[in-house]
């Protein structure tokens, strides 16, 4: 394993998009990585805040969990960090068990992560269908969207302080008017920036421009600072205090399960998204194992514990990141931060971060959704509102598992209704059933349906040249209408079924007539059924 992520740090940081490391790239991955760290900031103080910890408990996570995953991951350019949709579910845990349980927790939780990408089951992520995909793109754009407006509402004093999480106040007057136009202003210069030149990220462009005109003119507005003070040490090794007993362990593994499956669905989403931009397929596997690693770590060293960001993505890879560099800039900046430059960084206007998050939010939206949702059949273009909807009012994981079961069952729906049988008599008189369409246990009620046993000839055959068994349920139905037949006393032949279906129908296996044309394939049983339990035998 060790050997496989060597190779993939060499292949993708010496040769981004088949080009060697040169200066000018170097250049682009560290200026990107920069920008990257200071958006980075107030997510982290923010998230904290939503968790109900300190914000350097954030701000760990942000470092470890981005660092690790920046060496290890499955997609160079991704960013991890702290993230909303954790921090939601990690508040009411905190409030009820304290810090020191949300510490074990996050071990946990990277613990299982582990186990899902040493089983490779992060290749499930393939079955999300591509509303889902587009309904969690709009819906993180919207959290994210909604996630800046407390920006601009008055910090208040929950965490003692100056300092705080908003108290719900709005900004009024001069102050409000200022954090607005500066915020349109950063927007406009990310805007334009690249018709000027390339040299300069543009969301860093934005961000220094702000920073300089604040300063310069001393504009009362809010600032980095205002949140939270950054200044901190490095992250210290830790053991979490909690008891290490089974009722520890039942206590806090309810909570790791969950985390564990937002963390990886939206890093696994985030991973395909970030794909999709760059044109090249990331690991899911070793994406799972990076934040499994991650948050592990993270545990141990006082972190809140994380996954991948899409809107830090997004501005690494609109800024131009395309290898590891970027990411691990990211963090290491993001420590220097903590370690030596709090007093500068705090002094950043909130105003150029918000207006940077906006732009990235324009960026993420899939606008194009609304011309598809046009011509999609009317139940993928209800998912993606669905998932939309579900993604802004809950989190991540809940709107991704609904997308994911709305759109199974519609399609199973979808393939119930096209069982249908054509027939035809021969010349002796025995009647053809012709079955068409996909025979499995959405439709095996109406499979039983399409024959008329009572006034059927005294022999009859079932083609299913133009269907294919695909279930346990699909088996059952064939053994009902074959038991029909004979309690009538009527000949019965089942032809085109696989072999599997000679050992699996237990009752009507005599009746099948072998043909060379018969298809092979594999039916989706349990063992049950492989071994003759069926129907109650």
């Amino acid at each position: 394993m060790l050997a496989s992520f060597v190779n993939r740090l060499e292949e993708a940081d010496l040769k981004p998009s088949g080009r060697n490391l040169t200066p000018d790239r170097l250049r682009i991955e560290i200026l990107s990585g920069l920008t990257v760290a200071l958006a980075l900031v107030p997510e982290a103080v923010a998230f904290a805040f939503v968790a109900g910890v300190d914000p350097l408990v954030g701000l760990y996570a942000a470092f470890i969990v981005g660092l690790i995953t920046a060496l290890i991951g499955g997609r160079p350019g991704m960013i991890s960090g702290a993230t909303g949709a954790l921090a939601v579910v990690m508040v009411a845990f905190v409030a009820l068990h304290g810090i020191e349980y949300l510490f074990a927790a996050v071990v946990l939780m990277g613990l299982i992560q582990l186990v899902v990408g040493f089983m490779h089951w992060g290749k499930f992520i393939r079955l999300v269908p591509h509303p889902v995909m587009l309904g969690f793109v709009n819906g993180l754009a919207i959290v994210i969207f909604l996630a800046q407006l407390g920006q601009f509402q008055v910090p208040g004093t929950a965490h003692g302080g100056s300092h705080g999480i908003p108290n719900g106040d709005w900004l009024t007057g001069t102050k409000l008017y200022l954090m607005l136009a500066l915020t349109v202003l950063t927007m406009a210069i990310i805007w334009i920036w690249p018709k000027v030149t390339n040299l300069i990220p543009a969301p860093l462009a934005g961000i220094g421009i702000i920073a300089i005109i604040v300063i310069g003119l001393g504009l009362d507005v809010p600032l980095v600072g205002d949140l939270a003070s950054i200044e901190g040490s490095l992250p210290p090794f830790h053991i979490p205090m909690v008891p290490l007993t089974l009722e520890t362990l039942w206590i806090i593994l309810p909570f790791s399960l969950v985390l564990a499956a937002i963390g990886l669905i939206e890093s696994l989403l985030t991973l395909n998204l970030v794909g999709e931009i760059v044109g090249k397929r990331g690991g899911a596997s070793q994406e799972c194992i990076a934040q499994g690693v991650a948050n592990t770590v993270t545990g141990f060293f006082g972190g809140m514990g994380g996954c991948a960001m899409i809107g830090q993505s997004m501005i690494n890879v609109k800024s131009g990141g395309r290898t590891r560099i970027a990411g691990t800039v990211a963090a290491l900046f993001l420590l220097a931060f903590i370690l030596f430059a709090s007093g500068l960084i705090e002094k950043i206007p909130l105003a150029a971060l918000v207006g940077v998050m906006f732009m990235v939010v324009i960026g993420t939206f899939a606008w194009n959704s609304f011309k598809i949702m046009t011509k999609v059949p009317r139940m993928d273009a209800f998912v993606i509102v669905l998932v939309t909807v579900v993604t802004v009012l809950t989190n991540l994981a809940i709107a991704v598992v609904v997308g994911v079961i709305v759109s199974a069952l519609a399609y199973a729906w979808s393939n119930a209704r096209r069982i249908h049988a054509e027939t035809e008599t021969t010349e002796d008189g025995a009647k053809i059933y012709k079955v068409n369409g996909p025979l499995f246990f959405g439709s095996s009620d109406g499979f039983v349906e399409l024959f008329d046993v009572k006034d059927d000839p005294k022999s009859v055959i079932i083609d299913f040249a133009g269907s294919r068994v695909a279930d346990h349920s699909a088996l059952q139905a064939i053994e009902d209408v074959a038991a029909k037949y004979e309690e009538h006393g009527k000949s019965i032949q089942l032809r085109h079924l696989t072999h599997d279906c000679h050992s699996l129908l237990s009752k009507a296996g005599h009746l099948i007539v072998d043909s060379d044309d018969d298809p092979d394939y594999e039916i989706a049983v349990d063992y049950s059924v492989k071994t003759g339990i069926i129907g109650g035998h």
